[in-house]
Order: structure tokens, then C-alpha cells, then sequence
């Protein structure tokens, strides 16, 4: 049986770290837009560098692409894709499960100062924050009228968490 699955969550909730675990255990491919988005070059490598957002079209298409390759037919893990109502209008992989790791923001903010990046101040965190929320919020409430989202909470250990995942996704 096909296993299509998306991770959602605030930057910093761990969606990378869990997602590739849940890929690893269920022998599938883990797909992330960021990593898809870092290996491209020209027009999008730019727009990633001024630290702005890949448009929704621009996104849906990249995202459409990548999944109708051979190495996804059978399922595959997704982090980062759709974060709008617009992109899951662009394009919807029909997901069995979607996995909502759910993480206040104070503790988001927490994780992302200590991972020290350039683009990790505590303003740049908050407005990203609020972007995410006003963004996503609409996504989860469509997944939860789905009756596919299970909401996982994302703090604990990696091993706990990771556990309750796995339970979310066979339950």
C-alpha cells in the first residue's frame, strides 16, 4: 500500500529530524522542499538567499515535478509542502496521513537561538512565527476536516516523540 505522509510544524518543531526517522523505519523516501529548493541553482537559489519565499506556483510545480519521479510512486515522506490553501489548490499529492508536530512558539524560538544562524534572531524568528501561523493554520484545519492530520506533541525526547508518530501513522 502507498504511504504518502507529510510533516507540518513551526521551524523548529523537528519535522526534519522526525520525518527521516518515520521515512528510515517505513522504507520510504524522505523529501523535504528546503533540501529540494538548496540543490537548485539560478532564479530560486537567489530568491533563498535575500531569505525570501519561493511563490506558491513556483513551489506547487517544483513539488509536482519531484514526485511523479519513479523513486516516489511508491510513497514517500514530505516536509515543507503545502504550507497555503493556495498550493494544496495548485497541487494536492493526496496524503493518507499528515503528522502535526505541534510546538509552542516559546520553545521554537528557544531551539532556533540555539542553533546559531545568521537568519536566527529573535525578530526574525517572531515574524517568521507569525508568518507560518497565519499561513498554515487554514492547511491544518483542512487536514483536520479530512480526518487525516494527528497532532503529535513535539516536545520530548527524539525517541518519544518518534514513537508517537509511529503510532499516530499506524493508528
Amino acid at each position: 500500500m502507498t504511504k504518502k505522509i507529510l510533516f507540518l510544524g513551526v521551524q523548529g518543531s523537528g519535522k526534519s529530524t522526525q520525518g527521516r526517522l518515520l521515512a528510515q523505519f517505513l522504507g520510504l523516501p524522505y523529501i523535504s522542499t528546503g533540501d529540494i529548493f538548496r540543490a537548485m541553482t539560478g532564479e530560486i537559489k537567489q530568491i533563498l538567499s535575500q531569505g525570501k519565499l519561493v511563490d506558491d506556483q513556483t513551489t506547487s510545480k517544483i513539488v509536482e515535478e519531484k514526485l511523479r519521479e519513479e523513486e516516489y510512486s511508491n510513497g514517500f515522506v514530505l516536509d515543507g509542502y503545502p504550507r497555503t490553501m493556495e498550493q494544496i489548490k495548485l497541487f494536492d499529492p493526496d496524503f493518507d496521513k499528515v503528522i502535526y508536530l505541534d510546538l509552542s512558539d516559546e520553545e521554537a524560538t528557544k531551539r532556533l537561538l540555539a542553533r546559531v544562524r545568521e537568519d536566527d534572531t529573535a525578530e526574525l524568528i517572531a515574524e517568521r512565527l507569525r508568518n507560518y501561523h497565519k499561513q498554515t493554520n487554514p492547511v491544518l484545519d483542512y487536514y483536520r476536516q479530512k480526518k487525516i492530520l494527528k497532532q503529535v506533541d513535539g516536545l520530548g525526547s527524539i525517541e518519544a516523540i518518534q514513537q508517537k508518530i509511529r503510532d499516530a501513522v499506524n493508528g
